[in-house]
């Protein structure tokens, strides 16, 4: 009886953070203070995260992936963390639509690889190679990160992952030609914000790469009871790091010789 009477606890709580940054996001306002006890677990910042999910009558059309830095990864037993992005956010460049972020919160850009699933049958992959074999689509993007939370980075990868990963956004830019995937760590990639470099390195920093990010989010989403569909995008991490924007700021992210991507802050 203790056992399920903390599990209902547990429940209780994850239930009440969600509903608070739902809230938060539906409106649009800035929350000053973390809306309860913030976790220090995986388990509990992916049942806060789970919850939110149910309580949203959003269809999600991708998941973005995102760096955890020791020592943190050691203490969590996990290097990278995900967040659900919804259709209704997910652009494709040339649109012209701004993407709102939450004034008094937390606002940033990132330029990624943007994958698309396919998912196979059989074992899921464990390694970049076989999970370049679950992706027919690979685009130059930028994630937008935004959360009515402020400190929502600086609290640290659980609370991170609590608030939708700290998601508001994809922006989906020109693709990337087959031929050429087995080769994105060597593209230089940039980040401008208003006419100003602010970035610059490839994905030879980050981890194992874009591909390790697809099998690193699938093992997730399969832990917590996802069915894998086809056609999610995967947000497969900053390259050049987080950079802080503002409404009105303008966002380039260049890809070397497979193009560039322009975003505009609302």
């Amino acid at each position: 009886m203790e056992r399920e009477d903390n599990t209902e606890t547990v429940l209780c709580l994850s239930r009440d953070i969600a509903s608070a940054f739902v809230a938060a996001r539906r409106s649009g306002a800035a929350i000053s203070h973390y809306p309860g006890a913030a976790p220090h677990d995986l388990a509990s910042a992916y049942a806060i995260q789970d919850c939110a999910i149910a309580l949203w009558e959003r269809e999600i059309g991708g998941w973005k992936v995102g760096r955890i830095n020791p020592p943190r990864d050691a203490e969590l037993g996990a290097d990278r963390l995900v967040g659900p992005a919804f259709s209704d956010a997910i652009l494709t460049a040339g649109s012209d639509e701004p993407f709102p972020v939450f004034r008094g919160g937390f606002a940033a850009a990132e330029a990624e690889f943007m994958l698309r699933l396919a998912p196979q049958d059989g074992p899921l992959p464990t390694t970049p190679q076989e999970a370049m074999a679950w992706v027919d689509e690979v685009r130059i993007g930028i994630e937008i990160a935004s959360s009515p939370y402020a400190r929502i980075n600086a609290d640290g990868p659980c609370v991170t992952i609590s608030d939708h990963g700290n998601n508001a956004g994809l922006l989906l830019g020109p693709l990337v030609p087959p031929s050429q995937w087995g080769g994105l760590d060597a593209v230089p990639v940039t980040l401008a914000i208003d006419g100003a470099e602010v970035g610059r390195a490839t994905t030879a920093t980050m981890l194992d790469g874009p591909f390790g990010a697809v099998a690193f989010l699938l093992a997730n989403l399969i832990r917590r009871g996802f069915a894998i569909k086809p056609g999610w995008w995967v947000s497969s991490g900053a390259i050049t790091g987080v950079h802080v924007v503002a409404p009105g700021s303008t966002v380039v992210a260049g890809f070397g010789e497979l193009g560039s991507v322009e975003a505009l802050i609302g």
